[in-house]
């Protein structure tokens, strides 16, 4: 986006505030990202085993029971909202920024959808669809994949991108 609503045009400390904003979401999103290794060890069978649980199992190291329906309604609630107003704030920085339309579009939209692919998968997965599993793992890689690039996008044009260059 060419002229004064470009991120690389904005007062040096406008720029300041919202690089500090993006490192600090991201070590938000990074750290959740984290929690979801430890919990699921990022497998499809340690997201079945999160969500419903591994009782059958003797030789577990960690007991894992089913999440109830209000656990479930509750993480899917809070996760949607939540990581919907990061996208958002994130795809209007990128949005701001001065590169391709698709680029923008990718960035801005794809979170979006693997935001609702990740947590209703992961719902539809408790409500006995096994193979949604597959879907969470590939829409969640999508949703970090595009987090990443869309952090790095915007940190890049506020910092190092001179002010009217292309």
């Amino acid at each position: 986006m060419e002229g004064s609503l470009s991120l690389a045009n904005f007062p040096k400390g406008v720029k300041s505030f919202l690089a500090v904003f993006v490192l600090v979401l991201s070590v938000g999103f990074f750290t959740g990202l984290l929690f979801v290794n430890e919990t699921t060890e990022a497998s499809p069978q340690g997201i079945h085993e999160n969500y419903l649980g591994n009782e059958a199992d003797e030789e577990a190291e960690v007991m894992k029971f089913k999440k109830s329906e209000r656990e479930m309604l509750t993480t899917v609630h809070t996760h949607i909202l939540s990581l919907s107003f990061v996208f958002v704030l994130m795809g209007v920085l990128v949005w701001l920024s001065d590169t391709s339309l698709w680029l923008k579009k990718f960035l801005s939209i794809e979170p979006l959808l693997s935001v609702l692919f990740t947590f209703g998968g992961i719902y539809l997965m408790w409500k006995g669809i096994g193979w949604m599993k597959y879907v969470v793992m590939v829409s969640g890689f999508l949703m970090t994949l595009s987090f990443t690039w869309a952090a790095a996008l915007v940190l890049w044009q506020l910092l190092f991108k001179k002010s009217g260059s292309n």
